[in-house]
């Protein structure tokens, strides 16, 4: 049987009644996929998560270790692996449509198949399993989102109509959110709600827990929109065909992570997969979101200041703090800005070995002490009605040493290369991944994760189609103007330390002297606003145009944060003296 990370929904982040893998392996990182045989057991992830896995699994597992020489996928596995004549259990609701297909195929040779199972045999034996959230659902104003839900719904309908589709059915929980102007808290960290939703010409059906809609959220959307019970989901799409009226020529659209019980429902030749337009719709900021992304950083970077300058005089008083103790006290200070509405992802508090765990988080009753003599990692985030934030600071509040220096200094150079990056519409994030890499490599040092993700507007931390990694994916999605994503490179020393310098940038349109091929070009906008530590900086690396880069970016920190810091001086001295020229 797999058993996959994911929701019904394709979630990257779920809830807790949905994490199978996680229950059966003990393996609690966010990516992963499980195999167990008969005999034996296997859980494979990938490079952010090998120390973490290697901690968490027990001897029953064998940790297969994705992306190194030799190890097969997990979809590899089932094909090279398994014996001949192999049946192998899915739930159908967990495994994308197009996954499925591309299984079956390779199976073929090994004449191994597929075989949906009614029920996720995990759930048998799950006897605590949580129940699913139900939480209220609330409009998202107009005045944050820049554009009504009457309005998206219209374009997505020009779109169908330009194949012609009959219906879409959106699965994603982003993508429903954003599409109705809704938001919710199913899942943690993640401002969505359980839901389905399918737009046919004349409809719009929203299929929710009925319960967790109120008078507000039915005026928000208005009679155009019906609501359906949620578990009558799947029945109705056994119906559709009859509804609208479908045939080879006259199809329904799916998005690309839509699950196979989905497809199976409605009927294979009746349908068509594709990327979903609502993906790209929801990755091109309006400009209400633009500067909704620019207004909610200024307030995070000032809740940054106040943190890390609290964080320093107590590790200088002496005072012990462990690593979730501080977490907590950054959540503090975001949550007495205004429209906060919750964290954006579990904070990455990590001193000195922890922080070479890419994705660690800190256990409140098992975390290490911060150490004033390691290097401290903080990747954390926040969700406000007018963005998301998502910024990762490294810090030495004691005496750093030439190697911790000199890998500071070339991640540095790394990210200054990207925030800088002028480049040619159609442009992927897939070819500029190696500029961050770059002054790393001098060094033959890499790093095991990609450089950036696309972010959502009061929405998931992490969203596509758009990215910059070595992923071959993102070669499929250029950047576009009004894309938000990432700018994050790193280094790890197993053992030892952790670094990563994290900043959110928005893809703007560039003027340039000449425009060669009339195929206009593009730069970034940064939008986080937190000092970078210049204890850690080997100044003599450093060329004099990054030198003038930091001086002019600390200088807008100072200027842009700094007036809201207007009652409490402590963290206004501790940023004046942060963002003075190197």
């Amino acid at each position: 049987m797999v058993i996959p990370s994911e929701d019904q929904h394709m979630s990257e982040y779920i809830a807790a009644c949905d994490e199978r893998r996680a229950y059966i392996s003990g393996f609690n990182g966010s990516a992963g996929t499980v195999i167990v045989t008969l005999k034996d057991a296997f859980l494979f992830t990938d490079g952010r998560y090998f120390l973490q896995a290697e901690k968490q699994l027990d001897s029953n597992w064998t940790l297969m270790k994705s992306g190194l020489p030799d190890v097969p996928t997990w979809q590899e596995f089932l094909s090279k692996n398994l014996e001949k004549h192999s049946r192998i259990g899915i739930d159908p609701t967990l495994i994308t449509a197009a996954d499925a297909e591309s299984l079956e195929t390779s199976l073929k040779a090994k004449e191994s198949h597929l075989v949906s199972l009614t029920d996720n045999l995990v759930d048998f034996i799950w006897e605590d399993r949580p129940p699913r959230p139900a939480n209220k659902v609330f409009p998202l104003d107009v005045k944050y989102s820049g554009e009504s839900h009457q309005d998206k719904l219209k374009r997505l309908r020009e779109e169908l109509n330009k194949k012609p589709y009959k219906a879409m059915v959106v699965n994603m929980l982003d993508e429903v959110a954003w599409l109705f102007n809704l938001r919710g808290s199913d899942i943690d960290f993640n401002p969505v709600f359980f839901a389905y939703a399918v737009v046919t010409h004349d409809n719009s059906l929203l299929f929710v827990n009925t319960s967790q809609v109120d008078d507000v959220v039915r005026t928000h959307l208005g009679d155009p929109v019906q609501i359906k019970p949620y578990d009558e989901f799947f029945p109705y799409l056994r119906g559709l065909g009859g509804e609208v009226d479908l045939s080879d020529e006259l199809q329904v659209l799916v998005g690309d992570k839509c699950n196979l019980a989905i497809v199976e429902a409605i009927g294979r030749e009746r349908i068509t997969i594709l990327r979903s337009p609502i993906a790209d719709f929801k990755a091109i900021k309006n400009e209400t979101e633009i500067e909704g992304f620019r207004q909610c950083h200024i307030r995070d970077g000032a809740a940054l200041t106040r943190y890390f300058a609290w964080l320093e005089e107590q590790l200088n008083s002496g005072t012990q703090l462990n690593e979730s103790q501080a977490a907590d006290k950054l959540e503090e200070f975001r949550s007495e800005l205004d429209l906060f509405r919750g964290l954006s992802f579990t904070t990455i508090s990590s001193t000195g070995p922890n922080g070479a765990v890419i994705h660690y988080s800190p256990d409140p009753a098992d975390c290490s002490i911060i150490q004033k003599e390691q290097i401290y990692l903080c990747d954390s985030g926040a969700q406000f009605l007018d963005g998301t934030t998502d910024v990762t600071r490294t810090w030495h509040f004691g005496n750093p040493t030439d190697e911790e220096k000199r890998a500071f200094t070339r991640v540095l150079q790394g990210h200054i290369a990207i925030d800088t990056a002028i480049f040619p519409n159609g442009t992927t994030g897939y070819i500029i991944d190696s500029w961050a890499r770059r002054p790393l490599w001098e060094d033959g040092l890499d790093y095991r994760h990609g450089t950036g993700h696309g972010v959502g507007h009061f929405l998931n931390v992490h969203e596509g189609p758009q990215g910059i990694g070595v992923r071959i994916a993102y070669n499929s999605t250029a950047l576009k103007s009004g894309m938000t994503v990432s700018n994050e490179p790193g280094y790890y020393a197993d053992g030892r330390f952790g670094i990563r310098i994290e900043n959110i940038v928005i893809v703007r349109d560039a003027q340039t002297p000449n425009n060669f091929g009339n195929k206009g070009y593009l730069k970034f906008e940064h939008v986080t606003l937190s000092p970078i530590h210049k204890k850690l900086i080997d100044a003599s690396l450093l060329t004099a145009a990054e030198r003038s880069w930091l001086d002019a970016y600390h200088a807008e920190v100072l200027d842009k944060v700094s007036p809201l810091l207007k009652n409490d001086t402590r963290a206004l001295a501790w940023l004046e003296r942060e963002c003075s020229p190197l």
